[in-house]
């Protein structure tokens, strides 16, 4: 039935097929480490002529998949708000710069002379390799809590400024091409100019006004229309004047990104986008010729491992003489050595407009397919091999030599609770001794002009160098919950007359503190959490006096809970069972006051109590 004249199957089953066996394969990928990316790429692998060959024609289906490129350049733009790209102008500029355009070179310039491509040929393919994979390296930093770091926020402004940079690669490949459409004259550059003015008038005094129209009429799915007909249309205008659709979709996003109804068109987009950019990857991946590695495996896997090679060495490189350490300068250099999903876009069209010859086009698909799958290989092998060189080139730290100042406060953690009570202390000019184990954390806030020593709280002799035995408060201020009861415990056992006062991050750090005998102890979410309570109170109507003694009864309820409690905190039945007791006594306490109080949430109780997980 859905077969056309000609036997092949149409658009509809084809996209049918590909999201079925996606929401196969690729999960099922994921549970073996695999990136949705590179999940995608194998779902096509299987699916098309080199294995199942039950897609039918992918040629088709790439071209309609390529409009989630588009919408992915949309969101990008989105996000590049001009305030965002100014503040990272160094790294996105300079690093990303840098990174693109001397690997870009590196490699254009190798394959032009150790191969007979022309040289707008090499400089297509040299670039598109430089590429890295957005997708791919997100997902693993993310995974491995490395986003943070130096080189995980690096590796981050570069992919941002390779995002930017594909712009300009898609616009220049129809000048590169044999095929001239377009007459390029001044009529064809007022053409342009015109369009591009008109968008940036459009933007702002159309679509904000047109958006802000669309969702005064509570027709939610319409902002999902307005949003797709925008892509949409500036896609078909900058086709029609022969730029790049994609050039167009992240333009307009750029120029939308300051709109308050940013985050309705981001949101709008991200599924289609989504399951657009699958299907891409999944015809990518149909198209990409199995028989060219059983042919040629040495080249092939040759080639990906020497761009991952070459790469490395010049992000290193980069990275070094941009004052990174080594081996941060190392880890941001495996990070980003593999090719990314950009070449395939880059490519397919570079091939659709015979820039590059389909043999050649998937050769190098393939490099960056291969090149890609050795990513998790290269990290296993910097975190077997490296990081263990890492760590013994490091050099070790000393404490710092603490002052006999016999200061009457030791403060153990400067992070963003001992900070804040260091600054209050020093209104009424009381003497602290402040202590952090952190070296990193120990420069910082010395930049700010706070006096604090490198140590860890928890060494005996560290808390004699800080004068503990003249002490009158000690503030146990430290985030590690180990580390601070055991701090506790050696307090209380040498030091019993000490006061001690402790930061508890939860419930059970708060029993586990209350066991080892420390009495002043406070849960550092608690009393933000009582501040929004009330002021949610009265900005519901309840007067301040009664949300007032809405939350005091509440909070003299809860101390007296916890103390019931303490005894059995490491019996989950029995705490549930005591939980459960209590918010029915709460209610019912609550259920007395015929008042606004009873509309209280029982929901925030719970989440007050400690009941529900975050």
């Amino acid at each position: 039935m859905f077969a056309a004249a000609t036997g092949s199957p149409n658009l509809m089953l084809q996209a049918t097929l590909f999201l079925g066996a996606a929401i196969l394969l690729v999960p099922l990928g994921k549970r073996f480490g695999i990136a949705t990316v590179l999940g995608y790429l194998i779902t096509g692998l299987i699916l098309g002529p080199s294995f199942l060959d039950v897609a039918g024609d992918a040629e088709t289906l790439l071209h309609f998949s390529e409009f989630g490129v588009v919408m992915l350049l949309f969101i990008i733009g989105l996000e590049l708000q001009p305030s965002r790209l100014w503040a990272l102008r160094r790294s996105i500029f300079v690093l990303g710069g840098l990174q693109v355009g001397l690997t870009g070179t590196l490699l254009m310039a190798l394959i032009y002379q150790f191969t007979s491509l022309k040289l707008d040929t090499a400089f297509i393919v040299g670039f598109g390799l430089a590429l890295s994979s957005t997708a791919f390296v997100l997902q693993i930093l993310t995974e491995k809590q490395q986003l943070s770091s130096t080189h995980g926020r690096e590796a981050f402004t570069i992919l941002l400024f390779q995002d930017i940079a594909v712009i300009p690669l898609l616009a220049v490949i129809p000048f590169l091409s044999g095929v001239r459409e377009q007459t390029y004259d001044l009529l064809y550059f007022g053409k342009v100019f015109a369009v591009f003015a008109g968008l940036i008038f459009a933007s702002r005094y159309v679509v904000r006004p047109f958006f802000k129209f669309v969702a005064s009429s509570g027709a939610t799915e319409l902002l999902t229309a307005v949003a797709l007909f925008i892509v949409m249309g500036v896609s078909i205008l900058m086709g029609q004047i022969g730029l790049s659709m994609a050039l167009g979709a992240f333009l307009t996003g750029v120029l939308l990104a300051d709109s308050e109804y940013r985050h309705e068109l981001e949101a709008s987009i991200e599924p289609f986008k989504g399951l657009l950019l699958g299907l891409f990857f999944m015809s990518v991946g149909m198209l990409t010729n199995v028989k060219l590695i059983l042919a040629h495996p040495i080249l092939i896997v040759g080639a990906a491992v020497l761009l991952m090679l070459i790469k490395f060495a010049v992000i290193t490189l980069i990275a070094r003489l941009s004052g990174n350490r080594l081996p941060t300068s190392i880890r941001l250099g495996v990070t980003l050595a593999q090719g990314g999903e950009f070449a395939f876009v880059l490519f397919s069209v570079a091939a659709a407009q015979n820039v590059l010859k389909p043999e050649l086009s998937n050769l190098i698909t393939l490099v960056v397919t291969i090149s890609m799958a050795l990513t998790p290989l290269a990290f296993l092998l910097l975190e077997k091999v490296g990081e263990p060189i890492f760590a013994k080139r490091k050099p070790s730290r000393e404490y710092d030599t603490i002052p006999d100042h016999e200061h009457p406060v030791i403060i153990a953690g400067f992070g963003r609770v001992g900070q804040i009570i260091g600054r209050v202390l020093r209104m009424h000019n009381i003497e602290f001794t402040a202590i952090e184990r952190s070296a990193n954390r120990v420069d910082f806030v010395r930049k700010f002009g706070n006096q604090v020593y490198y140590g860890d709280p928890k060494n005996p002799e560290i808390l004699r160098a800080a004068g503990i035995s003249k002490a009158r408060v000690f503030i146990l201020a430290v985030d590690d919950l180990e580390r601070s009861i055991t701090t506790a415990q050696y307090l209380r056992k040498n030091y019993p007359d000490l006061i001690v006062m402790a930061r508890a991050r939860d419930r059970q750090h708060y029993y586990r503190l209350r066991e080892v005998g420390v009495r002043y102890i406070w849960r550092e979410t608690y009393l933000t959490a009582l501040d929004i309570s009330r002021a949610s109170l009265e900005l519901l109507g309840i007067s301040p006096e009664k949300a007032r003694d809405t939350i005091q009864t509440f909070r003299d309820y809860d101390d007296e809970l916890i103390d019931r409690q303490q005894a059995i905190y490491d019996d989950e039945a029995s705490m549930i069972e005591s939980a459960q007791s209590a918010i029915a006594e709460l209610e019912s306490l609550f259920d007395s006051d015929h008042d606004a109080a009873k509309k209280i949430d029982l929901k925030e109780i719970e989440t007050a109590l400690g009941l529900t997980k975050n």
